[in-house]
């Protein structure tokens, strides 16, 4: 199974985000936008590992978010990554306080310590995928203005381990553990 660890963004994120990736990505053939349902922001992606393993997995990431917060987040723009052969259109996100950045080490700290996961050496870069560069595109420029008021800071309350399921038309996420974070 293909396994990654994220922060569900709330409804309310959730939708105000689609709103802003659909007037950007609305038209656009180089860019196939991300289901609303699929919007998050990832911690860890812990890549391919037998089923088996996925309760020892649990257990170690959660038992490792014990005494953490809810991490607030503020979206600051778009921007297409890797800048010279874009993959994807993410919006960045203000992490305040670095609570999401404490999230992701405690979660990469516990699943390597388990032995379960080596860490990646990039650092932690909060941020939600809004579109996927369509295969052998090249992207035209923006508008990458700033996100409206419109995307409000917002509180991320749950860790979710996912399934990655993969498919032609995009990536199927299946929830397999959830928790929740106090505020």
């Amino acid at each position: 199974m293909r396994l990654f660890l994220a922060l569900d963004l709330p409804a309310g994120a959730r939708e105000a985000i689609g709103r802003r990736r659909d007037a950007v990505v609305t038209g656009r053939a180089d860019l196939r936008p991300v289901a609303d349902e699929a919007l998050h922001v990832t911690l860890v992606f812990i890549g391919t590992r037998p089923a088996e393993m996925v309760e020892r997995l649990w257990r170690a990431a959660s038992g490792s978010l014990a005494r953490l917060s809810a991490p607030t987040l503020t979206a600051r723009g778009l921007e297409v990554v890797p800048p010279r052969r874009p993959r994807v259109l993410a919006l960045e996100l203000e992490d305040e306080g670095g609570r999401a950045a404490a999230v992701h080490e405690a979660l990469s700290s516990a699943l390597q310590g388990a032995g379960l996961h080596e860490p990646e050496l990039r650092p932690f870069w909060p941020h939600v995928t809004v579109a996927r560069v369509r295969r052998d595109a090249k992207v035209r420029e923006g508008p990458w203005s700033p996100p409206p008021a419109s995307i409000p800071p917002f509180a991320a309350r749950r860790v979710t381990l996912y399934r990655s399921d993969l498919h032609p038309a995009g990536a199927r996420y299946v929830a397999l553990e959830r928790l929740n974070l106090p505020t």
